[in-house]
């Protein structure tokens, strides 16, 4: 190869580091954030799904978790179908 071919793979080859740092980098990490939320989930915690709906969970399956979302109303939704945990003291 001649040096004039190196220069050209020369941008497309920064494009990438770029684009590894600033969009694979980041969601990768989001991605470990989340499972490591999920997997640390206890009976009790307040929760919020990824359609939005609040509850509390009260009970927990190796893929899925069991939450009370209303009296008497209770639900059964796989484990990332939680989006976040909510803060405060448990119910």
């Amino acid at each position: 190869m001649s040096a004039n071919n190196m220069m050209g793979l020369l941008p497309l080859f920064l494009i990438f580091i770029v684009f590894y740092f600033m969009v694979f980098r980041p969601q990768q990490t989001k991605q470990k954030e989340h499972q490591r939320m999920v997997s640390s989930l206890e009976k009790g915690d307040k929760v919020v799904t990824s359609g939005g709906m609040h509850g509390l969970v009260t009970g927990l399956k190796e893929k899925t978790v069991y939450l009370k979302i209303a009296d008497n109303v209770r639900i059964e939704i796989n484990r990332t179908g939680i989006s976040a945990v909510e803060k405060g003291p448990k119910a």
